[in-house]
């Protein structure tokens, strides 16, 4: 076993270098009331904390996007310290100038740093989900020449230093998108672990079951070595999966005080929402979607919107017809200790509210 841990370390140490080059060369209220399968969950209780240091690392992405923007529309909670960017949605082209135009729209195209990552999962050829998010990773938004350019240093550098240098239990880490930067720094620099308050993700699917294959959830599907990395690396994971994100359904109801709004970003999120129930309107033929990564910040910014509870948490890793599944020990049948706080309820109402009071606040 120690062997097979050192030899993964030495795979992931020449991931990132080939990453490195490959830069280099690319330049809840009635919510808890309705509980079926996810019986015994309860509301989260907030712990009274002061304003977080957070990092999200994202692949942008429509929902990267307004996720992005609801932790800018929240400096009295939020530090937002950098955007880490990785390949997913969209090839790492797309993500990383993507992010840069997201904070360019926040106004903070001199203040927020973007560091661009691994263009690939860790073991497998990227996939991406452009038919769902369109060919740019912004599908329904016109979208403008970046107006500020990128760090020097590769996310993963980024990422080592910051933590290194940090105190204990201080950065929180927000994993919207493949987990191939947060795996990569954790397996190359695991001392930084210490640094770590908490990793908020947006992945996996249990009672909702998968939104990529029947039994996978994208995000995790994309990389889903990476993913059981971060899931066992002995940090404080709460995970927010698909069982949250359609309990949050974007409607048009929902969009419409978006684009009432009298701000740049109020529109420009209402566009992006569209968008999503449109793809679904041609999809299923109905006009709602899934609320997926702003899910993590509101629970950041309010954690008794939300119902869950500490599980054991796996990823199926090598699984044929169930490749990147997460496994969720709900009632402790496997005796493993629990890995992770596993979200499964949402006050949608309170959500939508405190989303949209945060995008007043921008430009």
């Amino acid at each position: 076993m120690a062997g097979e841990r050192h030899s993964r370390r030495r795979f992931l140490r020449t991931s990132l270098a080939a990453s490195l080059v490959t830069m280099g060369a690319t330049g809840a209220g009635s919510a808890f009331a309705k509980m079926t399968s996810t019986e015994g969950a309860s509301p989260l209780t907030a712990d009274g904390s002061p304003r977080r240091a957070v990092i999200i690392d994202c692949d942008p992405g429509q929902d990267d996007a307004i996720a992005i923007l609801f932790a800018l529309g929240s400096p009295e909670q939020i530090d937002l310290k950098a955007l880490t960017v990785v390949g997913g949605n969209v090839p790492l082209n797309l993500t990383e100038r993507n992010a840069r135009i997201v904070r360019d729209w926040a106004g903070k195209t001199t203040s927020l740093p973007v560091y661009a990552g691994c263009p690939k999962p860790l073991m497998r050829d990227l996939v991406t989900a452009a038919n769902v998010m369109g060919r740019s990773g912004l599908d329904g938004v016109a979208l403008h020449e970046p107006r500020g350019g990128l760090e020097r240093a590769h996310a993963v550098t980024y990422l080592i230093d910051t933590l290194r240098a940090a105190p204990p239990g201080s950065v929180t880490l927000v994993g919207i998108g493949p987990l191939t930067n947060l795996a990569t720094a954790l397996t190359a620099a695991p001392e930084g672990a210490k640094a770590i308050r908490e990793i908020v993700l947006m992945g996996g699917a249990w009672f909702e079951r998968g939104n990529y294959t029947p039994a996978a959830e994208f995000n995790i599907f994309v990389d889903p070595e990476a993913a059981s990395i971060v899931l066992g690396a002995g940090v404080p994971v709460t995970v927010v999966p698909r069982d949250v994100s359609l309990k949050a359904l974007i409607t048009p109801a929902r969009i419409e005080p978006f684009r009432a709004l009298k701000n740049r970003c109020g529109p420009i999120v209402a566009d992006i929402l569209a968008a999503g129930v449109a793809y679904q309107k041609r999809r299923r033929g109905v006009e709602e979607a899934p609320m997926y990564d702003p899910c993590t910040i509101g629970y950041l910014l309010d954690p008794t919107m939300y119902g869950g509870r500490r599980v054991n948490v796996a990823v199926e890793t090598t699984g044929q017809l169930t490749l990147g599944e997460t496994v969720v020990d709900w009632n402790g049948r496997t005796k493993r200790a629990p890995n992770a706080t596993w979200l499964t309820d949402i006050d949608a109402g309170r959500f939508y509210d405190l989303l949209l009071e945060r995008i007043a606040r921008l430009p």
